[in-house]
């Protein structure tokens, strides 16, 4: 396999050749707004000790000030903007696959490379969603006065309401609608985007509430993309929201999670890892093959919500530890006296329960 040889792999160009192959589902995040790149962080946390946390400030609005009388006998005093703390962690990840000579060899010498490469995006992608849908659980498994506030008025559960179809438990013309006013009140043009999982598309495709964007083949036939629109969002499409089984036996139903995003709702950056990709040769096991090792630094933060580190076994967390309530809390003015919590309003965030 001379595509595979070590002393021929040239990493750099493999890496490029990885990052062409287009990634539909974050390309839909990022154009809808709801990620927004800080690429700016990746040099400040890599200065920091361990290179894999950081805190940035976030700073206070003026709006909610009460005025004073302007009357000629009260005097004009001055309050100061308070400073919030946003803390941020990197999820490292690695990953290995080796190829042997022998199949090179029966194959007739087909290109591993370009196929390789065409998995090797597609396996990040899945290992970023993974890592979004448990800081997304994470953060709604958030306890404390503060953290629970957001959590309650940013979840939608519909699961035992009769909506307008007259059907209980149900998605209809109203919920997003509904969801996103009880999240962020008159802020709720903020949300540009829902995922949800194909059994709740399914249900509010058979009302025709949910169209798909269309686009011309090779071939020049029209087909869908896993894109939609409802309520004017952009709706993505992916079996891997969370589903729980809620009762047992014939009585049991499945409870979806939808989530609902909004401009700036995740900061991402893209740390990177010193050798994100190279080969190892060995010219003995299996009779000859190589390794491709493949690590990624990447950190996902969701705007005024913190990282904790409360739990966390070593520097890089596991999907496990994201999606724990106790490694998230609302972004505050630190200390133990007079602290102060960001208004849960102005995180875009929020989910949607229900049974289709």
């Amino acid at each position: 396999m001379p595509l595979f040889d070590s002393k021929l792999f040239n990493g750099e160009v493999f890496g490029k050749y990885v990052d062409r192959v287009p990634n539909v589902h974050l390309n839909a995040l990022i154009q809808s707004g709801a990620i927004v790149s800080r690429p700016e962080l990746a040099a400040s946390m890599s200065d920091q000790v361990g290179g894999n946390f950081l805190t940035t400030p976030l700073k206070g609005l003026i709006s909610g000030t009460t005025p004073l009388n302007y009357d000629g006998v009260t005097d004009i005093t001055s309050v100061n903007t308070q400073t919030y703390s946003h803390s941020r962690v990197v999820a490292g990840r690695a990953a290995a696959w080796t190829e042997k000579d022998f199949s090179y060899d029966i194959t007739g010498g087909v290109d591993f490379m370009q196929n390789v490469a065409e998995q090797v995006a597609s396996y990040w992608t899945e290992v970023d969603q993974a890592t979004l849908v448990a800081i997304l659980t994470g953060i709604f498994s958030m306890t404390g006065d503060a953290n629970l506030e957001f959590v309650n008025k940013h979840t939608h559960n519909v699961s035992a309401i009769t909506n307008t179809e007259g059907t209980v438990g149900f998605m209809d013309a109203t919920t997003l609608n509904t969801a996103m006013q009880k999240a962020c009140g008159d802020h709720k043009s903020k949300f540009s985007l829902a995922i949800m999982h194909s059994a709740v598309a399914t249900h509010l495709e058979n009302l025709n509430l949910l169209t798909y964007l269309k686009y011309n083949d090779a071939n020049g036939i029209q087909r869908d993309l896993p894109i939609g629109q409802l309520n004017g969002r952009m709706v993505l499409v992916d079996d891997d929201m969370p589903v729980t089984e809620v009762g047992s036996g014939t009585s049991a139903t499945k409870q979806y999670t939808t989530f609902v995003l909004g401009q700036g709702a995740i900061e991402f950056t893209n740390c990177g890892a010193k050798v994100p990709y190279e080969m190892s040769r060995d010219p003995k096991t299996n009779g000859g093959q190589d390794t491709l090792y493949s690590r990624q630094r990447k950190c996902w933060a969701p705007y005024g919500i913190s990282f904790t580190m409360n739990s966390m076994s070593t520097l890089s967390p596991t999907d496990s530890e994201l999606a724990m309530g106790s490694n998230w809390e609302l972004v505050n003015t630190g200390g133990t006296q007079n602290k102060k919590y960001i208004e849960h309003k102005a995180i875009p965030i929020a989910r949607i329960i229900s049974l289709g």
